[in-house]
């Protein structure tokens, strides 16, 4: 017998593996630094030296020159950044699915519980009506209903025999991604910003590569809202700010109104209670302890205009404060819309359950 050995392997990560996950480390550390690739770079190696991460097979420096190979980063006079593909690598977390709990609205690519005019068939049947596709026509039912009246030696096909196949309607959707950058985002060395800031990444890629029909806008909130454009999302810092919950939800419903689309929703991530907002006069009106009666009243009044307009807010917590929670109950029973409180690492997770059909039904 003749026997071939192959090279020993005690089960450790390849070269090609641990390349990957050095990549999706720094992709963290890029969120991280918000957008800095030197300091992404300084941290890595930091990292690198304290646990070991780097050896004669797999440098620091052999990263750095793949990284360039790649095309996600490049030099411009001595200084890193991100180039467009690199950008993309780190939106990609994204989910394939489809979307639920949708209206019938113009056509766009999310599958609906709806029946209509789609491309994809679905194993149900009806009659042929006037209108309907030839290409449609379910030629094993059409038959069957002939047979079965005249049975195969009369045969005859006969209008009220033809059934066709039915398909579901496909959607367009519009989201606003609301992000909270209030100064809570970092507090007492909690980062909360950084998966914040992922998952808007991720929804930001799903849509562009799948449902290229939809419409999303990003905004932050702390004193003000502000629209942000998708490739400044990464670099999004927080600020010595308040929570200005009720400016966001008036610019995400503005944004949407222009839309004309019959299914909307807010996304909208934050940390802590409403705790500022602009009086009659304009002045930026705060009271940062407690829940102040005059800020919470008003943000409510957003909620239930967002209900009036059919918008439905989603409120994922990323935070236990009780008067948070107790905020959020009060707005989500205003809007009719939905709330989870979520651990960090759980939130891009729990984005996505929310934002696509989840098939497997777990939260």
């Amino acid at each position: 017998m003749r026997f071939l050995y192959s090279r020993w392997s005690d089960g450790s990560a390849t070269d090609e593996q641990r390349l990957e996950q050095l990549l999706k480390l720094f992709n963290y550390l890029v969120l991280q630094t918000s957008g800095d690739v030197d300091e992404a770079l300084e941290w890595l190696r930091q990292l690198g030296r304290e646990h070991g991460i780097f050896d004669d097979d797999l440098p620091f420096e052999e990263l750095l020159r793949r990284l360039k190979e790649m095309g996600l980063i490049e030099e411009v006079d001595g200084v890193h950044r991100m180039t467009g593909k690199g950008m993309q690598r780190i939106r990609r977390d994204a989910l394939a699915e489809i979307f639920s709990s949708l209206r019938k609205s113009r056509p766009g690519s999310h599958e609906t519980p709806k029946t209509g005019t789609g491309v994809e068939r679905v194993s149900e049947t009806r009659k042929w009506t006037f209108g309907d596709r030839p290409a449609d026509i379910d030629l094993t039912a059409t038959m069957t209903n002939a047979l079965t009246r005249d049975g195969i030696d009369e045969f005859r096909l006969n209008e009220e025999d033809l059934e066709v196949y039915e398909s579901e309607h496909l959607s367009s959707c519009a989201t606003v991604v609301m992000l909270d950058i209030s100064h809570s985002m970092v507090l007492y060395g909690e980062d909360r910003i950084t998966p914040a800031k992922q998952v808007a990444m991720a929804l930001a890629e799903l849509i562009q590569t799948k449902y290229p029909k939809d419409y999303l806008a990003c905004l932050t909130f702390g004193d003000d809202a502000r629209l942000i454009s998708l490739a400044e999302v990464p670099f999004v810092q927080v600020g010595p700010f308040h929570t200005n919950t009720r400016a966001g939800l008036q610019m995400a419903r503005t944004l949407l109104r222009k839309c004309g689309n019959a299914n909307k929703q807010i996304f909208m991530i934050t940390d802590g209670k409403p705790s500022a907002m602009f009086d009659e006069s304009g002045r930026l009106y705060k009271n940062p302890y407690g829940l102040d009666p005059k800020i919470v009243n008003k943000t409510l009044d957003e909620a239930v205009q967002c209900r009036r307009e059919r918008i439905t807010i989603s409120t994922f917590m990323i935070a236990q404060d009780p008067y948070l929670i107790g905020f959020v109950e009060e707005l989500t029973k205003a809007n009719k819309g939905r709330a989870y409180y979520s651990s960090l690492g759980d939130l891009g997770q729990y984005i996505f359950v929310d934002y696509l059909k989840n098939r497997r039904r777990t939260l």
